[in-house]
């Protein structure tokens, strides 16, 4: 079922714009386009820095609601800095995304598990790197 109108949750983009990702460290690619065609597909969140800066541009896939029901869980793509990869992110977002359809084989080529995060005493996890 892709994301959409009967999707009460549709999946949602989450891309790091910080201190690498989004930043001219990262050549060749208009990050401000890239964000809004992601846009077009689904709910973006720009984010702080998600501390795998070794892999920016970073853009994190949530599944859908539907994703979730079948066990989907979140993927993080790395590298993603040409239009063509943010337009096979796009169709896959498109077609409904993690647990709901298959990821792309040339998508393999950008995901990655990051590596876990350690929480400073009297911070959050989650905080920027």
């Amino acid at each position: 079922m892709p994301n959409g109108p009967s999707d009460p949750v549709p999946c949602r983009v989450t891309v790091c714009r910080d201190c690498c990702c989004g930043s001219p460290k990262v050549t060749g690619i208009d990050h401000a386009a890239q964000t809004a065609r992601l846009g077009q597909e689904a709910p973006v969140r720009v984010s702080g820095c998600l501390d795998v800066c070794d892999q920016a541009n970073v853009i994190v896939v949530q599944p859908s609601a539907a994703g979730r029901a079948a066990g989907a869980r979140p993927v993080w793509l790395g590298l993603v800095n040409d239009p063509d990869a943010t337009e096979d992110i796009a169709a896959w977002i498109r077609a409904g995304g993690p647990g709901v359809a298959p990821l792309p084989d040339i998508l393999d080529l950008y995901t990655f598990t990051p590596r876990q995060r350690r929480a400073s005493p009297g911070t959050s996890p989650g905080g920027g790197g």
